[in-house]
């Protein structure tokens, strides 16, 4: 595939993306469009210019792995696979539909490039952590992606896995918390507080990287500081919008599980713009 690091490259890629999620979780009439708009710019970032891989080999064992703890944010990893060559775009709005590939959260036996099945939250970073740790054995330069929610990370298995990966010092991961601060019932400072989240990363031992996950060049440069970095793992804390881009759904805890009605729908497309 094509890769680039033009920022205005990436954000028509992220405006296309959005166009899509909006559109498919309105054909299916149910998903989680706030979670996958605020990931938007981090996957853009990640596999338009980050990592190594290829759609046209997908099991390249030297790959970069990037594994969407958070599943139900399926939405946006779909359209980015999509988008980068590895399934067809045109089916992208049978999301959730029976015998769909695109299933309502990702699922390695519709989707095989997919390097996990994923949305039993708490679980992907100890995933992501046996593969780097797999690759380290290899002695392979692959690389670990992790995407995490903010209310995914109240689940204690995460902070287990954090002490796992600062214990055997694996610098080939980064963890990223979509830090929008809204989770599955209301805002998280109400349910769970996280606070000072960047001190408990860094009290675990992990190099801590706080970036505003919507600007492009910020999180081209955490992702470069962060391969750089050695003898510990990498946590970016992406301090981002939940529901970013459309109006009516940014910092919106309605909008974490409930798809645009038909007039939502265009309202949003009207706002992302062509």
């Amino acid at each position: 595939m094509n890769k680039t690091s033009d920022i205005g490259e990436l954000q028509a890629i992220a405006k296309q993306v959005r166009r899509h999620i909006v559109t498919m979780i309105a054909a299916a009439k149910s998903g989680h469009p706030g979670g996958s708009l605020s990931a938007v710019e981090t996957l853009v970032t990640l596999y338009f210019d980050v990592m190594r891989h290829d759609p046209a080999n997908p099991t390249w064992p030297e790959r970069d792995r990037f594994i969407l703890s958070k599943g139900h944010a399926a939405p946006v990893l779909y359209s980015v696979l999509a988008e980068s060559g590895y399934t067809p775009i045109e089916s992208l709005n049978t999301l959730r539909s029976i015998g769909s590939i695109y299933q309502g959260h990702p699922d390695k036996r519709f989707i095989p490039a997919l390097e996990a099945s994923t949305g039993s939250l708490g679980v992907g970073l100890s995933l992501g952590l046996g593969m780097a740790e797999a690759a380290r054995l290899d002695k392979s330069p692959t690389r670990v992606y992790v995407l995490l929610g903010d209310g995914e990370i109240q689940e204690g298995q995460i902070w287990e896995a954090a002490m796992y990966g600062a214990f055997h010092k694996m610098d080939n991961i980064v963890a990223i918390v979509d830090y929008n601060k809204i989770q599955l019932d209301g805002f998280v400072k109400d349910i769970m507080e996280l606070e000072p989240l960047a001190d408990k990363w860094r009290a675990s031992g992990w190099n801590t990287i706080e970036v505003d996950g919507h600007n492009f060049p910020a999180l081209q440069k955490a992702f470069a500081d962060a391969a750089a970095f050695k003898g510990k793992p990498t946590v970016l804390i992406a301090h981002t919008i939940k529901g970013k881009g459309v109006s009516f759904m940014e910092n919106n805890p309605k909008f974490h599980g409930v798809a645009p009605t038909k007039d939502e729908l265009e309202k949003a497309l009207q706002e992302i713009g062509a």
